[in-house]
């Protein structure tokens, strides 16, 4: 393990951020302006749920480390980074404008990109392959209210563990992991999506919308998972060769990035651990 005063900047061909639900107080804002800081691309795609606008319909929460991410991903499409939105059911509202350019960030339902090595990629945020948000509304939101209150318990036993000096551990995500593989949720959401994906020709499928990520195959498709920013902050990022990597961000401005292990070929998780 090197522990490094600064870490130099990392520059891929594509990176994948989703989940980020920027106006929730449960949003690690802190660690994404830290990952942005430190990580560059030709382009990035935001995969949905970016702004939180069913928490921000309930009760306006917009601090200024909010308003911080925007300027970055702004300022990036500014400098040459194609910067492509493609929204999620918590920021649905921009739904209404495929196409449209906002300050240089494209607007799109869905997009196929196309990897260095020539394969495709359907990119999508998911969730309208997630039967409660589908057909039952009023479900998602009680849902969603439940998830709230995992994320209340995980925001104080968090900061327990800090005053103890204890790692980070999300208990939202542990609980949340354990329910959702009970009813064997997130093997019938993969299945689905990488079903969507061969419909369409892809060689695989980008998605977030569960916030479960993970990179694997499903029967000759592959299906990448970019994860969230309110628990495990991670995303994917295309290398220049087309392989993919799975990023675990643990650095908050401050303190020491501390590379760990990393594992083998495509599957492998880079993470920085305070």
């Amino acid at each position: 393990m090197l522990v490094r005063d600064n870490m130099d900047t990392r520059h891929f061909r594509t990176l994948f951020i989703s989940d980020v639900h920027l106006g929730s107080k449960a949003a690690k804002v802190d660690f994404l302006l830290d990952f942005l800081k430190h990580h560059e691309a030709d382009t990035i795609f935001l995969v949905g749920d970016i702004v939180d606008g069913w928490r921000l319909k309930r009760s306006w929460y917009w601090p200024q480390d909010c308003n911080d991410v925007v300027q970055k991903l702004l300022r990036k499409a500014r400098k040459g980074t194609r910067v492509i939105y493609i929204p999620g059911n918590h920021d649905e509202f921009l739904r209404d404008f495929p196409g449209t350019h906002f300050g240089g960030i494209e607007v799109a339902e869905r997009m196929m990109h196309e990897a260095a090595d020539g394969k495709k990629y359907l990119v999508l945020h998911g969730d309208e392959f997630d039967v409660v948000v589908r057909n039952a509304r009023l479900l998602a939101y009680l849902g969603d209210w439940a998830y709230d209150m995992a994320i209340m318990i995980n925001v104080g036993l968090a900061a327990i563990r800090r005053r103890m000096g204890m790692p980070y551990w999300s208990f939202s995500a542990w609980a949340k992991l354990q329910v959702k593989h009970a009813v064997n949720f997130i093997g019938e959401f993969q299945r689905v999506v990488a079903e969507e994906a061969r419909k369409h020709g892809a060689d695989g499928v980008i998605c977030g919308h569960i916030h479960h990520a993970v990179m694997e195959d499903m029967d000759g498709i592959r299906y990448i998972n970019t994860g969230d920013w309110v628990e495990s902050c991670t995303a994917i990022a295309e290398h220049q060769d087309g392989t993919f990597e799975l990023i675990e961000w643990r650095a908050t401005s401050g303190m020491q990035p501390i590379p760990m292990a990393i594992g083998h070929h495509e599957k492998e998780v880079a993470q920085q651990a305070a």
